[in-house]
């Protein structure tokens, strides 16, 4: 074989290895980032299970307590800023993603309002419709808690790999972003006051 020959098919391998690792750390962030989507979609499914609940709450309370309109009127405008944070785009926007968390702790805050309502009225607490109801939000709180846990970590995942070398060569070049991370509020800082 001529000498010429054999250098072209080293250059051609080397170029070849060369682009299989890229294409390899390609579809490794392609792979990630559509973890992270559908970790993302499973954030927003139980936020909406959330937001389909809150009227019937509102309803079923409504009919013990109908004096407490402001209550209701903040839970209703609450649950509609949050049901227009929603948005698959929200994990590659930081103000958006803030706008998201801001949105759904302003609903947690309205809701924490009704159930102080709810205190009020025994025979309320004693409803089977509004107990129903109670424990489905309850276990959707807790669903929430899951699926924003199942998320950061997704979402760390693709952020390391994003960030280690060469893989942040390739993933800037193809415009991949890192992930926003769900963060405590401020408030769960503070140890809750108990008073007798």
């Amino acid at each position: 074989m001529k000498k010429g020959l054999k250098i072209l098919l080293i250059i051609i391998g080397i170029i070849g290895m060369i682009g299989l690792f890229f294409a390899g750390s390609y579809n490794d962030l392609v792979r990630m980032d559509e973890a992270v989507s559908q970790a993302w979609a499973q954030v927003e499914n139980v936020y909406q299970r959330r937001l389909d609940l809150i009227p019937n709450l509102v309803e079923t309370v409504k009919g013990y307590a109908a004096h407490e309109k402001d209550t209701f009127t903040a839970v209703t405008e609450a649950r509609s800023r949050a049901a227009g944070s929603i948005s698959p785009n929200v994990v590659n926007d930081p103000e958006k993603f803030k706008q998201f968390t801001d949105s759904q702790a302003a609903l947690s805050s309205a809701l924490s309002r009704l159930l102080v309502v709810v205190e009020r009225y025994p025979e309320l607490k004693a409803n089977e419709n509004f107990l129903s109801l109670q424990a489905e939000l309850e276990g959707t709180e807790n669903r929430i808690s899951v699926e924003r846990g199942r998320f950061n970590a997704q979402a760390q995942m693709f952020n390391t790999r994003l960030r280690q070398f060469p893989t942040n060569v390739i993933g800037g070049m193809f415009g991949f972003r890192s992930k926003e991370y769900f963060k405590s509020d401020a408030a769960a800082s503070q140890a809750p006051k108990v008073k007798f």
